[in-house]
This record gives structure tokens, sequence and C-alpha cells, in this order.
């Protein structure tokens, strides 16, 4: 008898074993089982209004900030979407299934126009979201994000205090993982490679 066939089976066994040989071992998302995430009604920059379902079945990737933010924001948005855009180019067909999104955290200054302005500058597919006062309140406390206002030298002239993340959400809108935007974008095009399947 051949001993390579000797030798196979045991190793055919093994591999379907892991699922198959050269496939991603399954892996726990680290957000697994986290009470975050959910319902949310915001109006986008171009004025529409939309919810969760308005992105059902894509994964989505949400960030809180805001457009008046002098450094923190821009450039962790900035980082995101250069490693979406690293990721998109690695992998085209796995970066139509992600949406990233901006939500603001200060809707008395980020009207829809506003948002729009800032989110064009980082390039499609971000879209960016606002909302009323209540509303953004509860898609914060829906999402785990903290806020709040830090006064300036004059009223319109203030700052926010907010939670500093990117969450990545599954197509069924269950939390997966935090992504590394404010690392880098290659740590981001490698957070996306590891959970979007």
């Amino acid at each position: 008898m051949n001993k390579t066939h000797l030798l196979a089976a045991p190793v055919l066994a093994f591999c379907l074993a892991l699922g198959g040989c050269g496939s991603k071992p399954v892996e726990e998302p680290p957000l697994a089982g986290a009470t975050i995430g959910g319902a949310f009604a915001l109006t986008d920059q171009d004025g529409r209004a939309v919810t969760e379902a308005s992105y059902a079945g894509k994964y989505r990737v949400m960030y809180f900030g805001y457009t008046y933010c002098p450094d923190v924001c821009p450039l962790d948005v900035q980082r995101l979407m250069a490693g979406y855009r690293a990721f998109a180019k690695a992998d085209p067909v796995r970066a139509t299934k992600v949406q990233p999104i901006f939500v603001s955290v200060d809707p008395a200054r980020d009207t829809p126009t506003v948002v729009k302005q800032f989110v064009g500058a980082f390039g499609a597919p971000l879209v960016g979201l606002t909302g009323t006062d209540a509303q953004i309140a509860a898609v914060a406390k829906r999402y785990a994000v903290i806020y709040s206002k830090e006064a300036g030298p004059k009223p319109d002239a203030y700052l926010m205090n907010h939670s500093r993340m990117a969450m990545l959400f599954a197509p069924d809108g269950k939390p997966v993982a935090l992504l590394r935007a404010d690392e880098s974008a290659d740590a981001v095009a490698a957070d996306l490679d590891r959970w979007v399947a």
C-alpha cells in the first residue's frame, strides 16, 4: 500500500475538523454579547431621515464626534477612511459590505449642511448623521458614548468632550469590535480584514 495514502487520511480528517485547510479559524468577536448599539432615528447629510434599518445588511462603522473638533475627530476620521480605502483596495468585494458613519454629538452647530461639508472632505462612502438634542442623546446612550459641552470664550465657541472610539457592528446590528482609528490607517485596514466576512 502507498504510504502517501496512509498519511493523507489523517491530514484530511484534521483539515475537516478545523473547517478546511487554509481558511481562517472562527474567532469570537471582542464585543460579542455587549449591550451596545441598536435603533436610532437621525438625519443624514442630505437632510433625509434615516434609521439603523437604512443600513441593514451592512457592517456599520460608527464614529461619534463633531465637525468643529480642532484636532482629534478629523485625525481619527482621516485614519478611519484611509484604512477603509486600503481595505477596499485589497478586497473590493468585502469593502462594499461596510458603511462608515460619522455621528455628531454637537447637533446645535452640526446641521446637515455642515455635516455634509465635513464628511465630503473624507470621501465616499462616509455618511454623516445629526439630529435633535433628544435624538443624539438617545443614540449616544444606546451606543455607550459619553459627551458633554465645555464652555468657551463665547457662547458659540465651545468644545465637546466625548468618547473616542470607532465601533464595528455586524450586518445583523450586533457589536463586533473596536477599530483602531486612534492608531493608524494600517491598523484600521487590518481590523476590517479581520472582522468583515
